[in-house]
């Protein structure tokens, strides 16, 4: 039987702390996350998913400010485990606690690539075809700790950020549950830090979009939606989108055919844009939004 402490926070936590709670090779003797926040316009605070999962099973949970805190890391000195899981926690873990037991962390891409906060979505910004999850021996650095094992996946053309995110949760799941069955067997290989690259927390401001190039337009698209979502400097948001054409040179924002959906020009492509919606309005049709500016082919989208 092996004791786990698991550290994680959001839904992809969740699925992995799931996994290992299920299995019976397996105890989770404790989980950390982070603390209740408030959320929505009422601010009514929330507690993590990981929370819930973990005290719907009788686990006990904490929820320090900071895993530096010394009160936080003797609370993790004085558990007996075999091994400390961290997936998407959000907070770096001290010496201490790194070499209290292995520290295996489940990092959404294949390292050393998209080291950081938001490896999903750069994958996607970026147009790749494939990324993966690495299961790696934590250290002190962000994502530099030696690899034990990487899983790869396939990325669609026009697959979006949810449906990426959920396929990679569950090898996330499966990964861990194999490298903490199979540890002794695995021979972690240092990264080369030469091939590292980094990616940052996502903030609102990312959203912002151009008609400059298409298919980075609509890579933006799929990888921010639905937060931070994708929109124009108006404030207008293209909420449903696809790539029309990958080349060919048009006015930026210019519409150029008007159906179902909206052909818009970029410098470099074009896009169909079929949902929209304008500051402080519901979602609508583009059609109803264009019909109401009373704009239609070779007028600006902006």
């Amino acid at each position: 039987m092996n004791k786990v402490i698991f550290m994680g926070t959001p839904d992809y936590a969740e699925e992995i702390l799931k996994k290992l709670i299920e299995d019976d090779e397996i105890e989770v003797v404790s989980v950390y996350t982070q603390p209740d926040k408030p959320v929505g316009r009422k601010k009514i605070l929330t507690p993590p998913p990981v929370k819930e999962l973990a005290q719907k099973h009788g686990i006990e949970v904490y929820q320090p400010n900071s895993l530096k805190e010394r009160e936080a890391v003797e609370s993790v000195l004085k558990q007996e485990c075999d091994f400390i899981v961290v997936a998407a926690y959000g907070q770096i873990l001290p010496k201490a606690v790194l070499e209290h037991a292995p520290c295996i962390n489940l990092h959404a891409s294949i390292l050393p690539k998209y080291r950081g906060a938001s490896p999903i979505q750069q994958a996607i910004l970026n147009g790749d075809t494939k990324t993966g999850v690495t299961a790696m021996l934590m250290d002190e650095g962000l994502d530099t700790g030696d690899i034990i094992k990487i899983e790869e996946c396939e990325i669609g053309e026009d697959e979006m950020v949810e449906e990426l995110f959920e396929k990679l949760t569950h090898i996330a799941a499966d990964l861990t549950l194999d490298v903490l069955k199979n540890f002794s067997s695995y021979k972690p290989v240092a990264q080369n830090d030469a091939e590292a690259t980094y990616c940052k927390k996502i903030t609102k401001e990312d959203g912002r979009a151009e008609f400059d190039d298409a298919k980075t337009l609509y890579n933006k698209y799929r990888a921010f939606t639905p937060w931070p979502g994708v929109y124009l400097q108006s404030g207008l948001k293209l909420k449903k989108m696809k790539l029309a054409s990958g080349s060919g040179s048009f006015g930026k924002g210019k519409i150029l055919k008007v159906a179902e959906c909206a052909e818009i020009g970029c410098e470099n492509g074009s896009v169909e844009v079929c949902r929209v919606q304008p500051p402080s309005k519901k979602e609508m049709d583009i059609k109803d939004y264009l019909n109401g500016k009373r704009i239609g082919v070779a007028d600006t989208l902006a």
